[in-house]
């Protein structure tokens, strides 16, 4: 199956404790789709300014990503994020946010794209996020992405987005901040009670929680030595969750258990270098061996008594 995704593609300036990065490639739509092209088609919506090279535009080439819908606004700038992190890597300040092109970014889907069988919509405004979704004509499956900004301003808006989707793609602290409730476990049963079906919660380095009406699954980051930038893993993470079940006949909770553990591996790969670098790199024989890697980890023999 093929995915439809709708965000943002960015210039970001990162600094970590290991260095530095300026204008080097983001944003949620990069990271989700360059993930997701390892197992399947993406079809890539967003928009970017007359300073997007062809050069930039190179890391989508040569995957499986569509480019016809990202449009490019003469004389406007691309979307642009500065952030610093501290050596607690789970939490990012946000130096300069620059809407600049994307400020008036409202996408109108062709009739190809409308009968796409999965959509992404990433951390984007909850009301372009439904406006995006109800050109479609209803998806197999329908994942969200949000932050911490909507949930403080569009509370109201987002619940509304929350109980028309199939899945939620969210992190700990924003479950918390969402429901007001400090058991994580009570907290994903408050928004799984507005309609969605599953709700995946991004732990940073402590892994991944996978919550659904009749099961939890846990899974642990994956444990590595060199952590350079963890700008990007989130959505990395849902390229990799939802790329691999789009590959799959069906979604069951097995094929749930695995693609949260492809998304680990892939999001595992990307904080290990700066912006999408690591990602250019790898191939998925190099995702296949590091998911049996990840299996390893895991894995323990029944208990016998």
């Amino acid at each position: 199956m093929s995915i439809l995704v709708v965000g943002t593609v960015a210039f970001d300036s990162i600094q970590t404790p290991f260095g530095k990065a300026d204008r080097c490639l983001g944003g949620s739509a990069t990271y989700f789709s360059v993930a997701a092209s390892f197992f399947t088609e993406v079809d890539l919506i967003a928009v970017i300014g007359e300073d997007f090279t062809d050069d930039d535009v190179a890391i989508f080439r040569n995957r499986n990503i569509k480019l016809d819908g990202l449009q490019r606004v003469a004389g406007a700038k691309t979307f642009f994020w500065a952030g610093e992190y501290g050596f607690d890597l789970n939490v990012a300040k946000t130096r300069d946010t620059q809407l600049n092109v994307f400020a008036d970014f409202h996408p109108t889907l062709t009739a190809e794209q409308k009968k796409t069988d999965v959509l992404f919509l990433a951390n984007i405004h909850p009301e372009l996020q439904m406006d995006v979704l109800h050109q479609t004509e209803r998806p197999r499956l329908v994942a969200l992405d949000t932050m911490n900004l909507w949930i403080d301003t569009k509370h109201e808006e987002l619940g509304r987005a929350f109980a028309e989707v199939d899945l939620i793609v969210i992190n700990e602290a924003e479950v918390r901040q969402f429901t007001r409730a400090p058991n994580l476990v009570k907290a994903a049963r408050q928004i799984l009670a507005l309609g969605p079906k599953t709700l995946v919660i991004k732990r940073g380095e402590y892994g991944v929680m996978l919550v659904t009406k009749d099961a939890i699954f846990a899974a642990p980051a994956y444990p590595l030595e060199n952590v350079f930038d963890p700008t990007g893993a989130g959505d990395t993470f849902a390229g990799g969750f939802l790329g691999y079940l789009a590959s799959r006949r069906e979604i069951t909770d097995r094929e749930l258990r695995r693609a949260t553990i492809f998304g680990s591996v892939l999001a595992s790969f990307t904080v290990e270098k700066f912006s999408l670098d690591r990602l250019r790199e790898i191939t998925l024989a190099d995702v296949q061996e590091r998911y049996q890697d990840f299996r390893a980890l895991t894995h323990s023999e029944d208990f016998e008594g």
